[in-house]
């Protein structure tokens, strides 16, 4: 085992027991054979869809602008978290793509704060959707800080 992680046939990796939450509980066993598997990149892909919707009603003079720009960013997070799997033999290629994803996400957050500041979308769906990136953000971090417990090996 390394680091609480096994590898697996192919390069799979598996999340055992013996990673520990801040809290101390043990987290459940869990097979990642894909970038798809990830809880980060689950939660990416949902986000893209909340985003579309919601800027389907802003106005027509921000389409090549503002709706551009959300929509743009907020599907590189998961773009870049898949490039990131394809580079994770090395740690600071696969760190690199991490942040990449990380900037997308601020980005992804600037642009709904400037549709709250432009009253296309409301205190509750900005304070929602705020709330979603921070927990990517989080799952992100803790990626960037443990990149050898996504390694593979060669």
């Amino acid at each position: 085992m390394n680091g609480g992680l096994k590898t697996e046939a192919g390069g799979r990796m598996a999340e055992a027991g013996g990673l520990k939450t801040e809290a101390g509980n043990q987290m459940a066993a869990r097979q990642i054979s894909s970038f798809r598997d990830l809880r980060v990149y689950q939660a990416a892909i949902e986000l893209q869809p909340m985003v579309f919707e919601i800027s389907k009603s802003w106005s027509r003079e921000e389409k090549f602008s503002l709706i551009d720009q959300v929509r743009r960013s907020s599907r590189a997070i998961g773009a870049n978290l898949a490039e990131s799997w394809a580079k994770r033999k090395y740690p600071l290629h696969f760190v690199s793509k991490l942040t990449d994803a990380d900037g997308e996400l601020q980005e992804t957050s600037h642009w709904l704060t400037t549709a709250l500041a432009c009253g296309y979308i409301t205190d509750a769906v900005h304070t929602e959707l705020q709330s979603n990136l921070k927990e990517i953000g989080k799952m992100l971090g803790k990626m960037m800080s443990m990149p050898e417990k996504f390694s593979r090996a060669a």
